[in-house]
């Protein structure tokens, strides 16, 4: 009895070893996948030059960034993330051809328009003003998310950044073109100035997301953080920075804030106010070192669920629990079998999440998550992760997450997506319109001439009471180099089913460390174009040249905006984002499902366009909609509508419109 007894308590411990040897085999086969080459014939991106502002690129480029004293011997590691970059629709024109970028070289946000923007959505590049917003030298921008945060119709800008809190960027009502004075600027959280100095928190963010958490028809915001609140980029500051408190479980960092939209005015001196809920997350799940956050709705009920991704331990799925007017969250977490690894358990992994998205990998209807970790071979090497969704329809799905059960399994090396490297944002999309999702990761870290991978491994084995201290980690300075040669991955799925990375064949593979991916159809031919942010590198930009594309269904979903603001005027645009719709697309080619994606993941934050390749189909499409009308009513509708771009308002029904 005592014998079979210690042999039931060894399985899980054996099985783990067996999966983990298939992985190790794994690994090192990831690469030989049948097929690539001849996958790689059918796709093409032609990298184009991005304009940026007049004499920007004949100031000094910086390589680093100086920081606290007690983080000097790891100054390259502090500085190794903080490029972001969007594409979206900033002039109100109908396009998504406008960008925004964080270059870290500089410290800028930069506005301008894609190389593929037609003559009427051009403008002078610029970098935005904060105005009379506080601003200091100890302050780094790390995102730039656009957004409607006033519902007037026209696409405002979030900063974040290390330092401080966000800032909103309001276009204003008369702002008949893109420039510094189109906007306002105004603190997200309220901080009072008396002597025109900066005395708020210092949040270190890395991570935001927008969406409509509480079904009230407004864009909420949640902001993810790394660092605690610190001086981290004061070079005189005080001693009071840390590092994480473990490598597998850490939960001493700046962590999560929800803000919850509260009321907003337009006109030439735009506002929008916001107010934190602060029980929104149990504090437990809410202090981890967040590098990305992502959402989509998974029960059908208008709420998106999230998923954060936290660097040196547990990522989070968070199910939606809220209300109008007040919004929380209750942490769902896998089930474990007695052959799965506890990191292959969603919410108890121990890997370093980096980067996460959402999409319908195996176009059943039913939304799965990608996951970027650090998987970096003879580095740290663990796996990305792919969470398939299990539930066998939405009512089940409901019923697991208020149970606290989150019904997904990890099947990224039998998707072939599990090891590319040290991976950061990653994004899905048809490039080539055949109903198939590629996926794009962001890869690599810190570029120098010294290998430090003993180090940092050795580092790895550290008793975990060390690591918070900075002074006992290993020196990473300038020319140090982890993960340096990493390159940008494009997966493709072959004819056998899974994904190759063809980023060599395709002319992707530049040796620079990249953090952010944006994406959109640019030109509103059905082309899904990509734009990259380089850590310490100039941003890159390419247009899909695919030699066939399939059909495509392409959705612009707009709410009214508020009273009183008359469209396409100036950079008004058709309306609002309809913040949290959902559309599922339904013909003889199978179910699709995707949302308007308000923003998420690390650092990079496509259009809000939703589309859906077609492939050779050429009929009608049943499209099913969703979505939170103005005042919050839940609102669903089924439409026929053919192949093309469909510009659709949302209001008390579905009505199709003119775009500009």
């Amino acid at each position: 009895m005592e014998r079979r007894e210690r042999m039931r308590r060894l399985i899980p411990g054996v099985a783990t070893l067996l999966v983990a040897a298939g992985l190790f085999i794994g690994v090192n086969s990831a690469v030989a996948i049948p097929d690539a080459g001849n996958t790689a014939d059918s796709y093409k991106f032609q990298q184009l030059p991005i304009a940026m502002p007049p004499g920007y690129n004949n100031q000094k480029m910086n390589t680093i960034r100086q920081v606290n004293p007690a983080y000097k011997k790891i100054q390259a590691w502090i500085s190794s993330v903080g490029a972001s970059i969007a594409i979206n629709d900033l002039t109100g024109h109908g396009l998504p051809d406008s960008m925004c970028i964080v270059d870290t070289r500089t410290n800028s946000l930069v506005v301008t328009y894609t190389p593929t923007a037609r003559p009427a959505d051009r403008f002078t590049p610029f970098v935005l003003d904060a105005g009379k917003v506080p601003m200091d030298d100890t302050m780094a921008p790390t995102g730039c998310t656009p957004g409607d945060f006033n519902g007037d119709g026209r696409m405002d800008l979030l900063a974040t950044y290390w330092g401080r809190t966000p800032v909103l960027f309001l276009a204003n009502s008369n702002a008949t073109t893109l420039s510094p004075a189109a906007y306002t600027a105004q603190e997200v959280v309220p901080a009072a100035s008396p002597d025109g100095k900066y005395h708020g928190p210092r949040w270190n963010t890395d991570a935001a997301y927008v969406g409509d958490l509480d079904g009230s028809g407004h864009p909420a915001i949640v902001i993810g953080n790394y660092f605690p609140d610190s001086d981290v980029l004061d070079p005189h500051g005080l001693a009071n920075v840390s590092m994480n408190n473990s490598l597998s479980s850490a939960k001493n960092a700046g962590g999560d804030h929800v803000l919850r939209w509260y009321a907003s005015t337009a006109g030439t001196h735009p506002s929008a106010s916001y107010v934190e809920e602060h029980e929104a997350i149990d504090f437990q799940d809410s202090t981890g070192w967040t590098l990305a956050i992502s959402g989509a709705d998974l029960t059908g009920d208008g709420l998106p669920e999230l998923y954060i991704a936290n660097d040196f331990g547990h990522d989070h799925l968070l199910y939606n629990t809220s209300t109008p007017g007040k919004i929380s969250f209750k942490v769902a977490v896998g089930q474990r079998t007695p052959t799965t690894p506890k990191s292959f358990v969603l919410g108890q992994g121990s890997f370093k999440g980096m980067g996460v998205d959402f999409g319908d990998m195996n176009h059943n209807g039913s939304f799965d998550m990608t996951v970027s970790n650090i998987d970096a071979a003879w580095g740290l090497e663990e796996s990305n992760f792919v969470w398939i969704n299990k539930a066998k329809d939405q009512a089940q799905m409901k019923s697991k997450l208020s149970d606290g059960v989150a019904p997904f399994k990890q099947e990224a090396q039998q998707y072939g997506l599990a090891w590319t490297g040290w991976c950061w944002d990653v994004k899905m999309g048809d490039f080539l319109n055949n109903g198939d999702l590629d996926v794009i990761q962001a890869d690599g870290f810190v570029k120098g001439e010294i290998d430090r991978w003993p180090w940092l491994q050795e580092m790895a084995m550290t008793n975990d009471d060390l690591l918070v201290n900075p002074a006992m980690w290993p020196n990473i300075g300038p020319g140090d180099d982890v993960a340096g040669d990493n390159t940008l991955a494009f997966y493709a799925k072959t004819s056998g089913g899974k994904y190759a990375n063809i980023s060599k064949q395709l002319g992707l593979a530049v040796p620079t460390p990249t953090r952010a991916l944006a994406t959109a159809d640019t030109t509103g031919t059905g082309a899904l174009d990509f734009a990259v942010a380089r850590q310490w590198g100039a941003p890159a930009f390419y247009a899909n040249k695919a030699p066939q594309l399939g059909h495509y269904l392409n959705l612009s979903l707009y709410r009214p905006a508020v009273a009183g603001t008359a469209p396409d005027q100036g950079l008004a645009g058709a309306g609002s984002p309809v913040y949290g719709a959902t559309v599922t697309v339904t013909n003889a080619n199978g179910t699709q499902v995707s949302e308007l994606d308000g923003g998420g993941g690390h650092g990079g934050f496509r259009s809000f366009d939703v589309r859906f390749g077609l492939g050779t189909f050429t009929g009608t499409s049943s499209v099913h909609l969703q979505w939170h009308d103005a005042s919050g009513t839940l609102h669903d509708q089924t439409l026929q509508l053919t192949p093309g771009s469909h510009s659709l308002q949302l209001s008390n029904d579905a009505e199709e419109i003119s775009s500009r």
